[in-house]
């Protein structure tokens, strides 16, 4: 199989997620603007992860409660906590898991900093910036993956907005990509895979593709998700070689570490492996199904 019938197989089966970063935008779009053009596509699916079911509550209760609980979710946070000061909401923010102790700027003020400063903060994240842009930022902004999906979410929603339709759905293309490279390899023994975004580091460092120090060189970020992935993934991989429990609760780190082992075939156990859910809820059910 070639890979665009992989693909086609995978989203087929069920077994590939929404785009957690396209629905985000297109959700927050919603919330903000009080519109249902895109959150009616998403609450009734079975397929969404942890953040983006967090996001779907947060549309019912955004106009008339002044406290919000937004999981786990960093962009989720950071997109309302921006939306909350620019427009003067005085919103409070509930934190679940990891979020309460990642590195996350309390500043209201910079909801007027021009996207370079944005980009500076918490770790290099993109998330300032990319909501900035989502809230009418019009400044020149780097080329970078996040924030031009950005602009192309806004954009898409005003388009849908004038015509009056519905926005579109999309799969999650890193998963999508993580998966068919992983079959390919399952299959052939070689692997065809070039991370491109912060979010394909973990998997990409499982299977050698790229190494901590260039990871650290080209996305500073990867210190302030679930985990600092830089260090995680270095400790997980010795206790990976060494036969030990997986005890990561940061799911892009479990699902990186569970396709190694299926590669290698080796028995591995995990102690958190319901977290996969914040982003890939068909996860295990993919690896049952790559078995065969």
């Amino acid at each position: 199989m070639n890979k665009v019938q992989i693909e086609k197989i995978l989203t087929k089966e069920g077994l590939i997620p929404i785009s957690k970063y396209w629905s985000m935008r297109l959700g927050f779009l919603d919330i903000l603007n009080s519109t249902r053009l895109f959150i009616p596509l998403i609450e009734n699916r079975d397929d969404t992860g942890d953040d983006l079911k967090a996001m779907v509550k947060i549309s019912y209760e955004w106009k008339n409660k002044k406290e919000i609980n937004v999981g786990e979710g960093g962009a989720l946070f950071r997109y309302l906590q921006f939306a909350s000061w620019k427009l003067g909401l005085g919103k409070t923010f509930i934190k679940e898991g990891t979020l309460k102790t990642r590195p996350v700027c309390h500043n209201p003020d910079i909801v007027n900093w021009p996207i370079n400063k944005l980009l500076e903060l918490d770790n290099h994240t993109p998330q300032w910036a990319s909501v900035s842009i989502l809230m009418g930022n019009k400044e020149k902004a780097p080329d970078d993956y996040f924030l031009n999906l950005s602009k192309e979410a806004l954009k898409h929603y005003g388009h849908a907005r004038k015509a009056g339709l519905a926005c579109e759905l999309r799969y999650d293309e890193t998963i999508l990509n993580q998966a068919v490279a992983f079959i390919g390899l399952l299959k052939n023994s070689t692997m065809e895979y070039t991370p491109i975004q912060q979010d394909e580091y973990c998997f990409a460092r499982a299977f050698g593709l790229i190494d901590k120090i260039d990871g650290d060189k080209r996305w500073p970020e990867l210190k302030g998700h679930e985990s600092n992935r830089l260090e995680e993934m270095e400790d997980m991989l010795i206790k990976l070689n060494s036969n030990k429990e997986i005890d990561s609760r940061d799911h892009r780190v479990i699902q990186s570490l569970a396709m190694l082992a299926m590669f290698k075939e080796q028995k591995v156990a995990f102690t958190n492996p319901s977290c996969v859910s914040k982003s890939w809820p068909q996860f295990w059910k993919f690896l049952e199904w790559a078995k065969n």
